[in-house]
């Protein structure tokens, strides 16, 4: 077991940046468990891959936290991966830290970290609870609504509810902050028709 105050600390700060009341509440909840402990996790099939993009020289500050903290840090398929395509599996992976069924427990807000391999597409989705993103490392195209436009490292993206958003990964892949408010289940969460994936 160890703690991952360094990190906590550096993703709240991060996420106090977000002028919304509830990345507030969030930041504040991370803060509050700083001591908590962490148990050893298993690798990723994409660990590889987060470790690489987590130590890109480009990268936020806590994207090296993040590489520094990788053997305690859960990651796996998305809690929404039985609503997706069996193929999304091999390009991404989530950590949620904070959540009804977290290590952090709160049942009013969701909030972890994100990675997606190079060159990969997520296809446009859609869900009822509000989202932000923010990039640690790496760069993605993103398509939010009617909006194209990349993100890099230490940019941010905010998504209301059920707007439907889409992300290609840069080259070197990205890493991600995401976080969740308002209606956080799962079962509003939604592929949608997607012409640019079926052209990727």
């Amino acid at each position: 077991m160890t703690t991952l105050s360094p990190l906590l600390d550096a993703l709240a700060d991060l996420t106090a940046t977000e002028p919304r009341p509830e990345a507030q509440a969030t930041a504040a909840a991370l803060r509050a468990a700083a001591a908590a402990d962490f148990p050893p996790q298993p690798p990723s099939a994409l660990s590889p891959g987060i470790l690489h993009t987590a130590a890109l020289s480009a990268a936020h500050p806590a994207a090296n936290l993040v590489h520094r903290s990788h053997d305690w840090l859960a990651w796996q398929d998305s809690p929404a991966a039985s609503l997706q395509p069996l193929a999304l599996r091999s390009i991404k992976s989530v950590v949620t830290l904070l959540g009804p069924d977290a290590p952090i427990p709160s049942d009013s807000f969701l909030f972890g970290l994100f990675y997606q391999a190079p060159g990969s597409t997520y296809p446009l989705h859609a869900h009822n609870a509000a989202e932000t993103y923010t990039i640690l490392a790496g760069s993605a195209l993103w398509q939010a609504g009617d909006r194209r436009f990349t993100l890099g490292a230490g940019q941010a993206i905010h998504h209301p509810p059920n707007l439907p958003h889409a992300m290609r990964a840069g080259p070197e892949g990205f890493l991600a902050t995401w976080r969740w408010s308002g209606d956080i289940g799962f079962g509003s969460y939604r592929m949608l028709p997607d012409p640019d994936a079926a052209q990727a």
